[in-house]
Formats: structure tokens, C-alpha cells, sequence
């Protein structure tokens, strides 16, 4: 990690080729040495959102600290899907593994290449209900709502708890 001071981060993992829980693990290992990770959620069985023609999801989220910028960990993200196995695939489609930068401190960022927070986290349940069990009080920076509430006025799509990443 650089000299800046430590920022809190919220990242959302999701996978659904290959062994899931084996690439949710890999990417917790995989990040380890840019993120000070604090909490790591259960993972969490869910439909596809958008392309449902495709094998269910395993998701999970993890929060902890990193001293590495914004965009620089987004582009370390990228690398440490690339190494796991993401290969490109149609938007939405299946994957060995996907990495969401859903908060980084109370940052609202906006730019082409990235945005914090996550866009749609307040639509997808996926994302909250990982995140909600390690950090419901987590407030996004613009609407000032909790994780809680926010997973609150989520449409819910019955997703199971089924174990733990670590």
C-alpha cells in the first residue's frame, strides 16, 4: 500500500462459471495485499439479474481499507480478475469472476471509466445483502441512506445464504 492514508472501500464479488466459491476465495487472496480487508460476508446464491439464461450466481462482499487511489485499484481490480480467469463476455453474461468497486470512503466519483458509488447498487439485491451483513450501516455518500435501507427497498429475489468464503 502507498503513503496516503487509508480510505475505507466496499467491494461486491460475484461468480458463476467454473468452481464459484473457489474464485470468490481467490479474488479475497488476490486482493489481500492492496486492501486491509476487515470483513469478508456469506456467500450468497442468486438468480441472473439481466441475462437469465445462465448459471445462478454466488456472490459475496468485502470491506476493508486500502492507501491506493481510486482509480489505481480499479485498474488492480481489473488485473486481478484478468489473472483469475474473466475473460471478455457480453455485458451481463456469465463469468469466472467479478470484482465491483461499490464504495470507496464517502467519494462520489463520475467519470467515464469509473464510477463510485456503484451506479446500481441501490437496484440489485446481489450486491446489498452480501454487504448489509458486514456493514449495514454504511451510508452512500449522496443519498444518505444505509446499506440497511436501501437493501430494504430491494424488490427481493430469494437468495439463499449457502457459506462462507473463508
Amino acid at each position: 500500500m502507498s503513503d496516503r492514508p487509508v480510505v475505507p472501500v466496499a467491494l461486491g464479488l460475484g461468480s458463476n462459471l467454473g468452481e464459484s466459491l473457489k474464485m470468490l476465495r481467490a479474488a479475497v487472496k488476490a486482493l489481500a495485499p492492496y486492501i486491509e480487508i476487515t470483513a469478508v460476508s456469506s456467500v450468497y446464491e442468486s438468480s441472473p439479474l439481466y441475462v437469465p439464461d445462465q448459471p445462478v450466481f454466488m456472490n459475496a462482499a468485502l470491506v476493508g481499507k486500502t492507501g491506493i487511489e481510486p482509480l489505481a485499484l480499479m485498474w488492480t481490480i481489473k488485473d486481478i480478475e484478468r489473472e483469475i480467469g474473466r475473460a471478455p463476455v457480453y455485458h451481463y453474461g456469465p463469468r469466472m469472476i467479478d470484482i465491483d468497486m461499490i464504495f470507496y470512503g464517502d467519494m462520489v466519483i463520475k467519470t467515464p471509466e469509473l464510477r463510485i458509488p456503484h451506479a446500481q447498487m441501490t437496484e440489485r439485491e446481489f450486491v446489498l445483502r452480501p454487504l448489509n451483513e458486514i456493514a449495514p450501516e454504511w451510508k452512500h455518500p449522496e443519498s444518505g441512506r444505509s446499506v440497511a435501507a436501501m437493501l430494504g427497498q430491494v424488490q427481493g429475489g430469494g437468495m439463499k445464504c449457502v457459506g462462507k468464503v473463508l
